[in-house]
């Protein structure tokens, strides 16, 4: 463990209390995709399934595979609440904060990565290539957030992603 992935972990976290809080203080998902939402389901439990079972076997490889296959569909799983966001034209503060610190959690996990190859020689390019994509996906929003959120204005999209 470094500061990097702890960081990281922590923003996940701290995005994950948002979403619920909004949900749980508004009493809606509204301006929250669905779509974005069963995509991360699937990413993470298709990403977990092997702790069910110590066996290793074809059993065990299949379950690798899928490990693959969540981190491939958790670099493409927040485009729809990006082209939601884009098509509405605008989102609630709580959501902009939500997906900042999604984006933050895959942000700082390209940077444990750098620091895992430099200290412990370790590099899974599936994870650091898919990881990239996903960074690049929150590059605009991340120039948003901080050009109109931070300051107080209410986000909105003046063109598609």
């Amino acid at each position: 463990m470094n500061i990097f992935r702890i960081l990281g972990d922590l923003s996940h976290l701290l995005a994950m209390i948002l979403l619920l809080g909004k949900i749980w203080r508004s009493q809606s998902c509204a301006g929250i995709s669905g779509k974005s939402q069963i995509l991360f389901a699937l990413v993470f439990t298709t990403r977990y399934l092997d702790l069910f079972t110590n066996f290793i076997s074809t059993y065990n490889t299949l379950m690798k595979i899928l490990w693959t296959f969540s981190i491939y569909l958790e670099s493409v799983a927040i485009l729809p609440q990006l082209f939601m966001i884009s098509k509405t034209g605008e989102a609630e503060t709580i959501t902009t904060h939500y997906l900042f610190f999604l984006g933050l959690y895959r942000a700082l996990y390209l940077a444990n990565w750098i620091w895992r190859y430099q200290t412990e020689n370790f590099y899974d390019q599936i994870a650091v290539v898919s990881g990239v994509v996903q960074t690049i996906f929150y590059c605009d929003f991340f120039y948003l957030y901080v050009t109109k959120v931070l300051k107080g204005k209410k986000l909105s999209l003046p063109m598609p992603i």
